[in-house]
C-alpha cells in the first residue's frame, strides 16, 4: 500500500456515503493514536500534539493550516498551552472520509518533522 500520507487528496461524489466499520478500521491502524470520536453526531478523527509551551502548539496549528489549505481540506483545531488538538471529518459526506485519513497521516509528518528541527535546533 501507498504510504497513506502520500495518496491524493480526491473529490467527493455527489451522493458519496461516509466510511463505516471495517473500512474505518483498516484505515486507523495506519494512523497510531488516532482515534474516532463522535461529536455533534459526526464521527471525526482526533489526536493531540504536546509541545513545550504555547508558541509551539501555535505555530504546529499555523503548520496543520498551511497543509489544509494547499489540500482543501480543513480541520478543526484547538490550541492551548502546550498542547494542539486536531479533528478530521468530510461535511460533505457528513462523516469520515479517505480523505480524513490522508491529512490524518500528513499532520503526523509534520509533527516528526517538527519534532526532529526541534532535537536538532
Amino acid at each position: 500500500m501507498v504510504e497513506l500520507g502520500s495518496k491524493e487528496i480526491r473529490s467527493y461524489h455527489k451522493g458519496e456515503k461516509p466510511l463505516t466499520g471495517q473500512a474505518v478500521e483498516n484505515l486507523l491502524a495506519f494512523l497510531p493514536g488516532w482515534q474516532v470520536v463522535e461529536r455533534e453526531g459526526i464521527p471525526r478523527l482526533e489526536k493531540s500534539y504536546k509541545f513545550a509551551d504555547f508558541r509551539g502548539a501555535l505555530d504546529f496549528a499555523n503548520l496543520v493550516g498551511e497543509k489544509a489549505e494547499q489540500a482543501d481540506h480543513h480541520p478543526a483545531i484547538l490550541i492551548s498551552w502546550g498542547r494542539t488538538a486536531v479533528s478530521w471529518w468530510t461535511h460533505a459526506v457528513n462523516g469520515l472520509h479517505e480523505n480524513d485519513f490522508i491529512m490524518a497521516a500528513r499532520t503526523d509528518q509534520l509533527y516528526q518533522k517538527v519534532k526532529q528541527a526541534d532535537e536538532e535546533g
